[in-house]
Formats: structure tokens, C-alpha cells, sequence
């Protein structure tokens, strides 16, 4: 009688004073944690472009850099319009 009680009282001060579940808090990444990082990169990217293309290259190259930037923009502009929806 005594043992079983014992056992009771340390399964109730596990539950209390410890985690049962360890991946309880841990934070996991959903659909749309991932779109908004896709459309930071994204952005970033086009935005290093861009730069690229005003800054570095003054010739034709410039145009292309230019044009890749603006198109990094426009898949960004994508995954965040379909932020909530997928």
C-alpha cells in the first residue's frame, strides 16, 4: 500500500515540476512562417539586384540585373499573396 502511494505521489510531482511532452514549446514552422520567409529572401534579393544593376554595371549587363530584380519582386509578391491561403 505504501509503495503504490509512493508511486502516485512521484507521478504527480513528475507532472507538476517536469515537461512531459519535450517538444511541447518548441515552435515549428507552418505553411505560412515559411511563405514569410520565402518573400524576406526574396525581396532581399531583388533588392541586391537591383542595387547591382544601378551601382555596379553601367552596360547592357545593368539592363538584365535590372530586369532579374524586378522579377524577384514579382515572386515575392506572390508568396505573400498566398500567405493564409495554401
Amino acid at each position: 500500500m505504501e509503495e503504490s502511494q509512493l508511486c502516485c505521489e512521484g507521478t504527480i510531482y513528475y507532472a507538476i515540476f517536469t515537461n512531459f511532452e519535450p517538444y511541447n514549446k518548441m515552435k515549428t514552422m507552418n505553411k505560412n512562417t515559411v511563405l514569410a520567409y520565402a518573400t524576406f529572401l526574396m525581396i532581399l534579393m531583388g533588392v541586391i539586384l537591383l542595387a547591382m544593376a544601378a551601382f555596379k554595371y553601367d552596360e547592357v549587363a545593368g539592363w538584365g540585373f535590372a530586369t532579374v530584380g524586378i522579377g524577384f519582386f514579382a515572386i515575392a509578391w506572390v508568396f505573400n499573396a498566398l500567405k493564409g491561403r495554401v
